[in-house]
């Protein structure tokens, strides 16, 4: 998919990658999303066709910045059933299924309404992903809790595989 560069009006075959970090950082556990999305930025900030989006507690206005993207991955404070801090990836199919049961914390818009629409407008990202970190609380404060900060480190590696993944595929797609 050619992208238009706003700056200059030129076409960049390049594959764009946009990495979004879900959730409130007014809410403790809730804000896994935005920490997972800062580490990843400062450890892996110069792959190549990657844009990083701290996407807040989401709101129909990222829809185009879904729509613009190429592949899709998010990290986010999810109800797993599992222990605090445990570490989910969901791809494709499977992300849409898990984000349409509702699961997800409660944002302004949810992520399945986002990705809704990207599909009714023929921009839905071909290649998506969802990070999902089950949190130990939800409740007001500025701090992880220990299980949740200790599991980002994990959830940035995962989700580094994955993107590495899908830029080594589109590599050798263009050669």
């Amino acid at each position: 998919m050619q992208k238009a560069d706003p700056q200059t009006d030129q076409r960049d075959e390049a594959v764009t990658i946009l990495v979004m970090g879900v959730g409130n950082t007014l809410l403790t556990d809730e804000a896994a999303g935005p920490g997972a999305l800062a580490l990843f930025e400062r450890l892996h900030g110069d792959l190549p066709g990657v844009r990083f989006l701290d996407a807040g507690t989401l709101s129909f206005t990222l829809a185009d910045e879904i729509g613009a993207a190429d592949a899709l991955i998010v990290f986010d404070a999810a109800r797993l059933k599992a222990e605090p801090g445990a570490v989910q990836l969901l791809e494709g199919q499977d992300m849409d299924d898990f984000v349409r049961s509702g699961k997800l914390t409660v944002h302004e818009v949810g992520l399945t309404d986002l990705l809704d629409m990207a599909r009714m407008t023929g921009d839905l990202p071909r290649r998506r992903a969802l990070v999902a970190i089950e949190p130990a609380e939800i409740g007001w404060g500025l701090e992880l809790s220990p299980a949740v900060a200790a599991a980002l480190p994990k959830a940035v590696e995962i989700a580094h595989g994955v993107v590495s993944g899908w830029i080594a595929t589109s590599e050798e797609v263009e050669a």
